[in-house]
């Protein structure tokens, strides 16, 4: 199915009244939200065989109060298109109901320009693209919800830290000012504490191992700084009040962090 296609059919479900009796609404308002995280590999579930890999939405759970569920949807090597293409978003918007959140975090794969399957050029198919996760929400009376991309460990000659996504961030900011969905801006977060760690002390925050330096992909305490800042930014955004948010001022052990076996994806 074509980009166009697809925008056009979320677009007439978005202008479908939902059609939600009184008793379905406070069914919906009592029940606990579900937090979906649509996204890549910074924040996807890792199992046993790729520790000490951890991504952020595995650490995001310590943050928010048990009776918010987080169903994470992120996955290795995804972009905005390609996860659509392979119709990851339909499957979210197959379960996802009024008063629950989507959660979308992309850029890294979308920067490829190289491989025309995952590729989306900031100003134009990369918003259209995450209009269609916007959209898709909406529609299901679902409240949609921006993260620019966490930033990669990457410091120049004088030991700054330097932002490696180009346009991207810009581009999903601008988006979200012009659709009026929250943001949570990730990128300019996690590059100003990679900046006060510095060149030495962001290494115990990403995947550093005897057989490998990944500047991408986090071990569990680049994992738990990065949840931090989710958590800190969906309050701040006030898409989470202060009583649904916890230990975001506590230390949290690495050892929170669990890796199931790989049978259980």
């Amino acid at each position: 199915m074509s980009l166009t296609r697809r925008q056009a059919g979320l677009a007439a479900l978005a202008s479908v009244p939902l059609a939600l009796s009184a008793g379905g609404l406070a069914q919906a308002a009592g029940r606990s939200r579900t937090l979906y995280i649509a996204g890549d590999s910074t924040a996807a579930q890792k199992y046993a065989g790729e520790a000490p890999e951890t991504g952020w939405g595995m650490a995001l759970p310590f943050f928010l109060r048990r009776d918010h569920k987080i169903d994470n949807r992120a996955v290795n090597g995804r972009s905005s298109k390609s996860f659509v293409d392979e119709r990851r978003l339909d499957a979210i918007l197959a379960e996802i109901r009024p008063g629950d959140l989507l959660l979308v975090q992309f850029a890294h794969n979308d920067e490829k320009a190289t491989d025309p399957t995952r590729y989306t050029e900031p100003w134009t198919t990369y918003q259209q693209y995450l209009r269609l996760y916007l959209d898709g929400a909406r529609a299901h009376g679902a409240r949609p919800v921006l993260a620019t991309p966490v930033e990669r460990r990457r410091f120049d000659a004088d030991g700054n830290a330097v932002p490696t996504h180009g346009d991207y961030p810009a581009a999903m900011r601008a988006l979200a000012r012009e659709e009026d969905v929250p943001l949570l801006d990730i990128e300019a977060l996690s590059l100003a504490l990679w900046q006060r760690l510095g060149v030495e002390e962001t290494k115990v925050y990403f995947n550093w191992t005897a057989t490998e330096e990944d500047n991408t992909h986090f071990n569990p305490p680049g994992a738990i700084a990065v949840a931090r800042l989710v958590a800190q930014e969906l309050l701040r955004t006030r898409v989470l009040a202060p009583h649904d948010v916890v230990r975001l001022h506590e230390d949290i052990p690495a050892s929170w962090i669990t890796w199931p076996p790989a049978s259980q994806s």
